[in-house]
């Protein structure tokens, strides 16, 4: 007997227009915007990001087929390596369409699944595919803030997806409770949203497995099949539960399930105190426990003793929780923190930094540390007034051409021009040196020296 093989409610049900997606408008009219500007746009590529099953993936399908492109999909297991991103999405950059003029969409998902030293290549590959393509290129993440997706956040256009409502997910269950002829109440319903915690992949996943185990969707069936599931909740997502506890272990979970460590987590919660906090003691009170977790946190690098890090944890949360008199949720736009971003940014010019203090270090026999403080300072005085001189120091430590751009700055082009000038004078002295030294075909075998040279005194009493 052949078996028929049935689809997946999630594909069976995945949005075929635009408007099927839920709840994300804004993030339609930024991406429909920017796909029709294309290549007329300050961006080749664009960065949909978000909290799982808000819909990245299912608009971008949508749009593929509503507007008639031909669409290139790749998940993160299909570009690991820099070999597969040229054998697929490359090519198809390159190529027009097989089906004549229609237009391309490159779909690159999750790429936040790319991981670091074992998928060495797979970034550079995709920053040259974003470079060199023909047709829009689409990636999508979770969380975009990761630190090695740096080279994509600068080249790519920025479109936020915001986590689904419980009333969204409730509707799109309805609609598949409706064609599949299913009887389904409304609190089970709510309770698989509610469940799924915005994420509608997941709850139709529930959906499908509770009727199709029992046919029926009843709230005590679902309470009976389904168990918790926990994930890994967002900075966004952790602040907002952190600020709306209204006991402490519901703060310090969320700190628990958060993708924060307990260092960026103290970072988020100084930089968005106040976006959430308004009442003037309240903000006090808040502050003062960010402050106490930062002096336990200062005594845990200096003592090595990590049985306080419990402590830095509750002031963290419990106590910026807490501070508020009556605790609510509210909606308040939360910033990335300021000095997370500059750290990200000026990282390159660190190691740069780190760099330089190493080769100075290395000829001088002191400390990196030492080169920072007292020396670093007065060689940036030397590049900046003394261009000459600088290019034979620069010379002389054999500097590459970023270390002289960091010390000289604007005299960049001054001190290259003396370098450019001496390794010229160096490479004809040197050539100079080894023609005279090269023995001339006419010229006559020397004769073998008659007088005896003068020994050393050391040498001589040496062979006594």
């Amino acid at each position: 007997m052949s078996m028929i093989r049935r689809v997946p409610w999630v594909i069976k049900y995945r949005p075929r227009r635009i408007n099927d997606v839920v709840n994300q408008e804004e993030a339609k009219r930024k991406l429909l915007a920017w796909i029709k500007s294309w290549p007329n746009v300050k961006k080749k590529a664009a960065l949909l990001w978000g909290p799982p099953g808000s819909g990245k993936t299912s608009l971008v399908e949508a749009i593929a087929k509503e507007l008639k492109y031909e669409l290139i999909e790749m998940n993160a297991s299909d570009f690991r390596r820099a070999s597969d991103i040229e054998r697929i999405a490359i090519t198809a950059a390159r190529r027009t369409s097989i089906f004549g003029a229609r237009s391309k969409i490159i779909l690159l998902d999750e790429v936040d699944g790319l991981q670091g030293r074992a998928d060495l290549g797979g970034l550079e590959a995709i920053v040259k595919l974003i470079e060199i393509s023909r047709h829009p290129v689409i990636m999508t993440a979770n969380d975009p803030w990761d630190p090695k997706l740096r080279p994509l956040r600068n080249i790519a256009e920025f479109i936020e997806f915001k986590k689904l409502r419980e009333s969204d997910v409730v509707k799109v269950l309805k609609r598949i409770c409706s064609a599949e002829n299913l009887v389904c109440e409304e609190d089970a319903l709510r309770f698989i949203a509610q469940r799924s915690e915005g994420d509608l992949r997941s709850a139709i996943n529930d959906l499908e497995a509770i009727a199709e185990g029992v046919g029926k969707v009843s709230l005590n069936i679902a309470k009976t099949i389904l168990r918790p599931r926990d994930r890994e909740h967002n900075p966004f997502e952790t602040l907002r539960a952190i600020f709306s506890s209204k006991y402490a272990w519901q703060a310090k979970l969320a700190a628990s399930q958060s993708q924060l460590d307990y260092d960026q987590l103290i970072e988020w919660l100084n930089e968005n105190v106040p976006y959430y906090i308004t009442d003037y003691e309240e903000l006090w009170r808040a502050y003062e426990a960010l402050s106490r977790a930062s002096v336990y946190r200062g005594r845990i690098i200096k003592s090595g003793n990590w049985d306080l890090l419990s402590y830095v944890m509750d002031l963290a949360t419990a106590g910026v929780a807490l501070s508020q008199k009556v605790p609510r949720y509210k909606w308040a736009r939360l910033k990335f923190p300021e000095k997370i971003k500059r750290m990200a940014e000026t990282k390159e010019v660190r190691e740069l930094r780190e760099e330089i203090a190493g080769l100075i270090a290395r000829h001088i026999h002191t400390s990196r540390r030492l080169v920072k403080s007292d020396v670093l300072p007065f060689l940036r005085v030397i590049f900046e007034n003394n261009p000459r001189y600088a290019a034979k120091i620069a010379l002389g430590l054999n500097m590459t051409d970023k270390m002289i751009q960091y010390l000289a700055g604007s005299k960049y082009n001054e001190v290259s021009k003396y370098v450019k000038y001496f390794s010229e004078m160096t490479k004809k002295t040197v050539e100079t040196k080894l023609i005279q030294k090269e023995p001339s075909k006419k010229t006559p075998k020397a004769k073998k020296k008659t007088k005896k040279e003068p020994e050393s005194s050391l040498l001589s009493y040496m062979k006594k």
